[in-house]
């Protein structure tokens, strides 16, 4: 295939997949797509150890990382990653720490002393700083800002080492804003994506993205894609080639939590609901009692990110622990519903591009008719 995209990177398929599992990242860009790990949830010491292994096992294929550096988030004024946890620990509500511990509780979750290790993730621009710094020692070809317009020194020096930059959108003013700072790639992502998410379908915001950034920008389609008819229909819409997520948490290769996995495998595409319970800011995830308790009456409200995660990091590794399957949820999106088989990460892009040329040949039939 050739696009825009695939000849930008010199890659086989225009497929992005998003993951936080090096794994899935590497078996993804051996088979022709590019790999994106998503850095988030790691140390910057934990994300050394792990693109020196993609460096090592990606077959010398090019791949990227994404990372979170919103521009808004409380506690942004604090100098260092120490002074940011003390800040906002000391700011949660002592009502929001006694309803995650009865929840627990109602569900059996036992306490713990041990505590979660990490409870500030790259959330903020002084976590992920550290990452990029990270990123940028290895050969990647794209860095992707998951949340809001990457700041513009970041943009910079990436473009200084030859490294494409990429910016994920929910509406046509984020695509422009993206742009502004001069990301090289939008990802155009609907409501239906797995993560943080906007209230836009995909089929809507892809036209209106490619209309609002230019011809000369760009575009991925992402939400919701995990067949090949869906890729063909988002780059019908305008777009070079799509961004998937969600489909690769169920791969051989993936290190989704086995609790979880069982979960997504059985899920429908109405299982999922977009909530503030995982990071302050709307995300969609799998519908569980987590998720519902976070809407009900008794609950205090969510906190703004990254309180909320900070909140919730220990509940959820005891969730996970416990073996209780009612609380365990998961970020994913409404493609879930068509993830009810464990495959390898090759297996699905190939099965994509299969899809794809069926479905572009049903079009040209019509077309001759």
């Amino acid at each position: 295939m050739r696009t825009r995209v695939t000849e930008l990177f010199g890659i086989e398929y225009p497929i992005f997949a998003f993951s936080h599992c090096r794994d899935v990242v590497a078996a993804v860009s051996r088979a022709g797509g590019m790999g994106v790990l998503g850095a988030l949830n790691f140390t910057p010491e934990e994300l050394e150890l792990e693109l020196k292994w993609i460096d090592e096992h990606v077959g010398g294929k090019p791949y990227g990382v994404d990372v979170v550096m919103p521009a808004k988030y409380e506690g942004a004024d604090a100098g260092d990653a120490q002074e940011l946890v003390t800040k906002l620990q000391a700011m949660i509500p002592e009502r929001h720490r006694q309803f995650v511990e009865d929840l627990l509780a109602k569900h059996g979750v036992e306490p713990s002393a041990e505590g979660a290790d990490k409870i500030l993730l790259g959330w903020t621009d002084v976590t992920a700083r550290p990452q990029v710094e990270v990123a940028f020692r290895h050969p990647i070809a794209l860095l992707a800002s998951a949340l809001g317009p990457p700041p513009a020194d970041v943009v910079a020096e990436a473009h200084q080492r030859g490294i494409k930059v990429a910016g994920l959108a929910s509406n046509a003013r984020h695509a422009r804003k993206q742009v502004e700072v001069g990301v090289d790639i939008i990802v155009a992502q609907g409501t239906e994506a797995g993560g943080h998410t906007g209230d836009v379908s995909t089929m809507v915001l892809i036209p209106e993205v490619v209309d609002a950034v230019g011809k000369d920008t760009i575009v991925l389609a992402a939400g919701g894609i995990g067949r090949g008819s869906q890729m063909a229909a988002g780059m019908a819409l305008g777009a070079d080639g799509v961004w998937t997520g969600s489909i690769w948490l169920t791969v051989d290769e993936a290190d989704t939590p086995e609790l979880a996995r069982e979960k997504l495998l059985k899920a429908t595409s109405r299982d999922t609901v977009r909530s503030r319970s995982w990071t302050g800011k709307p995300a969609r995830l799998l519908r569980t009692a987590w998720t519902d308790a976070w809407e009900s009456e008794e609950s205090p409200g969510t906190l703004p990110m990254p309180m909320q995660f900070m909140l919730i990091a220990d509940a959820l590794r005891r969730i996970h622990r416990s073996g209780d399957g009612e609380l365990v949820t998961f970020p994913v999106g409404q493609i879930v519903g068509s993830m009810n088989q464990i495959k390898p990460a090759a297996q699905v892009v190939y099965d994509l591009i299969e899809e794809f040329v069926d479905a572009i040949e049903r079009l040209n039939k019509i077309t001759e008719g």
